[in-house]
């Protein structure tokens, strides 16, 4: 998504950016992911880290979080690369950096980033600011959704082959559509060829949550609200995996947030943890 009037992306679009570039610059090594091309595109004003939501401490569990579905889905894209597939979309891709960090394995794959008319178009002002270019292999696929538009026709468009498999991620998006529009998109992903492989984030509801982490998720709700983006859609892991069955998915596990904790945060003599609340959904064709 993105500001219309101002050609930047969205406010939640750039904190993520903005939280991964802090992991690297606060959080002792070894770091999770390492990610400052989003803060050069962001390009935030001077003390940005001051703002409240920047705050080291209270933001931290949200940090760890973010940058732990961010390897997650970097670690899934270097496999199936590895087993051949050779086209990866981003639904949402906002402020994405795969394809300038690894620049190694993306070269080999076909990127297709979804998003905004506006949103792509200042992405790619940016990256030929930068000096990073936008090179072939890496498609800014602009969608107006707003007005209804189909990004599957666009994709299409694009180059996308639907009759080669496919790793395709969205990731920090469900929870602002209804679950009929989640629904249709997952039919639509269900279509893709044999060997293709989704990787969707989803908000638990919040009898799910750890205590610990529910005052602090109550308080963004609010302040989605007010953004002009409330949380609409939260789902059980059940749900979940019946949606993607309901949709024709060949197969589908749950990746809780709490395996993500474990597998990148294990033994951190910092004690970082990612917040609970949010859990993935991997599914193939």
């Amino acid at each position: 998504m993105a500001d219309e009037q101002n050609e930047v992306p969205d406010s939640t679009a750039v904190r993520v950016a903005l939280w991964r570039a802090m992991h690297v610059q606060v959080d002792p090594p070894p770091h999770v992911i390492e990610d400052e091309i989003g803060l050069q595109l962001a390009a935030p004003e001077e003390g940005w880290r001051s703002r409240p939501d920047m705050d080291p401490r209270s933001t931290s569990t949200f940090r760890a979080a973010i940058v732990a579905r961010a390897r997650f889905i970097e670690d899934l894209v270097v496999e199936q690369a590895g087993h051949g597939v050779a086209q990866y979309v981003v639904l949402g891709a906002g402020l994405d950096t795969f394809a300038q960090r690894r620049p190694e394995i993306a070269a080999r794959l076909r990127v297709f980033e979804i998003d905004q008319p506006a949103t792509q178009a200042w992405k790619r002002q940016r990256l030929i600011e930068l000096g990073h270019g936008v090179p072939d292999w890496l498609r800014l696929v602009p969608v107006d959704f707003e007005a209804g538009g189909d990004w599957w026709e666009q994709l299409s468009d694009a180059g996308f082959d639907p009759g080669r498999p496919a790793v395709v991620v969205c990731t920090g998006v469900t929870m602002y559509l209804t679950k009929d529009a989640n629904a249709a998109t997952m039919r639509r992903l269900a279509e893709l060829s044999p060997g293709s492989t989704l990787a969707m984030t989803f908000m638990l509801p919040t009898e799910l949550i750890d205590d610990a982490d529910r005052p602090a998720l109550e308080a963004t709700k609010p302040q989605a609200q007010a953004a002009g983006t409330p949380f609409i859609s939260f789902y059980t892991p059940q749900e979940m995996l019946a949606l993607a069955r309901d949709a024709g998915f060949k197969d589908a596990r749950h990746v809780p947030g709490t395996a993500l904790a474990e597998r990148y945060f294990a033994d951190r003599a910092d004690g970082l943890r990612p917040s609970s609340g949010e859990d993935l959904l991997v599914a193939t064709t």
